[in-house]
């Protein structure tokens, strides 16, 4: 199959395809004599794969050591393990993270007015304490 049809079996956009392909994380396609790039179901479950961990939010590096243990059949789980755990934790910071800029956020829009006047403690915080024009 072409990169298209790839992009549209797998869930990863084209331009992404060959992203992954130019920085390594999966192996080149093969190509055709006019040059054109080449899929089989293999390469689509890589995509696939790829896709799947990026939805989970695992950064590209851990991506390419993940598609690495998946490919090493002898492999320790316990490896598998200590890379998901380490992203539970990254993403539960994040979410503490955005916790808090919600609950800032939040007292912000309640400690504005949202009338005619120009006092906007939203923006007063924004710029450091002062409001400017």
């Amino acid at each position: 199959m072409n990169i298209g049809e790839a992009a549209a079996a797998s869930g990863v956009s084209a331009k992404m395809i060959r992203y992954y392909e130019e920085t390594g994380l999966i192996p080149p396609a093969g190509r055709t004599g006019a040059g054109y790039r080449t899929y089989g179901p293999k390469e689509v479950q890589i995509l696939r794969f790829v896709r799947r961990a990026r939805d989970l939010g695992f950064p590209m590096e851990k991506v390419g050591d993940l598609l690495a243990l998946w490919r090493d059949r002898s492999r320790a789980s316990a490896e598998v393990r200590r890379l998901a755990e380490d992203q539970v934790a990254a993403l539960t910071a994040r979410i503490r993270e955005m916790e808090e800029m919600k609950a800032t956020l939040e007292h912000l829009v309640h400690a504005c007015a949202g009338d005619e006047r120009p006092d906007c403690p939203i923006l007063a915080d924004l710029g450091g304490g002062n409001c400017r024009t």
